[in-house]
């Protein structure tokens, strides 16, 4: 069976990313993707004067914040994908739980599956906010709810999920309707529309900023100066000294807690029949992989630190909606390899249709947040939200 092509659009983001990822990344290309730098330059200058005047009237308030009465926390970020906020809005969402308080997750559900932007611009009726999960039961699909909300409602019972792009709504929607008094903003740094009791934010260690310019020339969707907002910075992917990252951060925010921590394997699980393994399971195999995510990197390297010989990679863009003929071309590449099994994110895993047979095993490694220094500075955060004494 012949792979599926991807759309020109999602074979040009993947490009692009591959451009402005990474300092040097964009060194010694031909004269025309040269070109194609110097208007993605142009750009990059647009939107960072947009942010800065957009910023300066929420400052003045002639854009206003809507308050909720309630905690709002925002979890975000300054770059452009790819720092883990998924298992990080998890953690607090489980800890507040445990902790007796009545938790609602509001996202947008990015890249989930929507009315038509000429309906959505042009209707007047006002929809209700999409519940993935009310606490109690998961009510909602990937594909409708979005990949994230998805995940997170499957994992995190006792917790709501609630989507819209208008989260001020879903917001007040989650307290009336939900009962709920803790709100977890996801992706919530940029969204000021909602006013913020405490600001959480997240940089990748082993990639901070980028090449330091802006969106489109780079991953910064606002100027790294910008984390002087936080109240809490998580330096996430923290596998070895990130002492030189932590020095960098400082020069932006002097007072926020930092936390290092990484994303920690925890178990695979059969896609399909949702049978677990245990991460020894991998020690000696040889494996295929099959990604849509922001930094496919690390999912591949954290298999082969486990012991798996990782032979071929298939990536996608990130939040890639997968087609049948695309899952069955990568499980028919594993089986004809000889590999013991397909291998995928658990993000991915949500997006991939049903099948009553497939020709070898198909595995979602699970990751979970671990932290690794400033677990107390953690634990100060989650008594205040909580209002009392650490």
């Amino acid at each position: 069976m012949r792979k599926a092509r991807q759309s020109g659009i999602e074979r040009l983001e993947s490009y692009l990313v591959k451009l402005i990822q990474e300092k040097g990344d964009d060194k010694d290309q031909p004269a025309g993707v040269n070109a194609l730098l110097v208007v993605l330059h142009a750009f990059s200058f647009l939107f960072a004067l947009a942010v800065s005047v957009r910023y300066f009237l929420y400052g003045i308030g002639l854009i206003r914040r809507f308050p909720l009465g309630i905690q709002v926390i925002s979890i975000g970020n300054v770059t452009a994908g790819g720092t883990g906020k998924t298992p990080v809005t998890e953690i607090f969402a489980r800890t507040l739980a445990a902790e007796g308080r009545k938790v609602a997750i509001l996202s947008r559900g990015y890249r989930r599956k929507e009315a038509p932007l000429w309906q959505r611009l042009f209707t007047q009726v006002v929809e209700p906010p999409l519940v993935v999960s009310d606490g109690k039961h998961v009510l909602l699909d990937s594909e409708t709810g979005g990949d994230e909300p998805y995940m997170l409602a499957s994992n995190l019972p006792g917790v709501a999920v609630v989507v819209d792009r208008n989260r001020v709504k879903a917001g007040r929607y989650a307290i009336k309707r939900l009962g709920c008094d803790t709100i977890i903003l996801d992706d919530g740094f940029q969204y000021q529309r909602l006013k913020h009791s405490i600001e959480v934010v997240l940089v990748d260690a082993t990639n901070p900023f980028g090449n330091g310019k802006m969106l489109p020339r780079g991953i910064l969707r606002e100027p790294a100066r910008n984390l002087a907002r936080a109240d809490i910075i998580f330096l996430t992917k923290c596998n070895g000294d990130v002492s030189a990252v932590r020095e960098e951060v400082r020069r932006f925010n002097k007072k926020a807690e930092i936390v290092e921590c990484r994303h920690a394997p925890k178990t695979l699980r059969d896609v399909w029949s949702r049978e677990e393994f245990p991460l020894s399971w991998l020690e000696g195999k040889t494996v295929c992989t099959l990604s849509g995510i922001a930094s496919p990197k690390g999912f591949e390297n954290s298999l082969r630190h486990l012991g798996a010989k990782v032979v071929w990679c298939e990536r996608y863009a990130d939040h890639h909606r997968y087609a049948p003929s695309e899952i069955l071309y990568a499980l028919n590449r594993t089986s004809d390899m000889g590999s013991d099994a397909l291998v995928t994110t658990e993000k991915d895993a949500v997006r991939f249709p049903r099948f009553e047979t497939v020709p070898v095993r198909c595995l979602c490694l699970r990751i979970a947040i671990e932290i690794i220094s400033g677990a107390e500075s953690f634990a100060s955060i989650i008594n205040r939200i909580c209002f009392r004494r650490g």
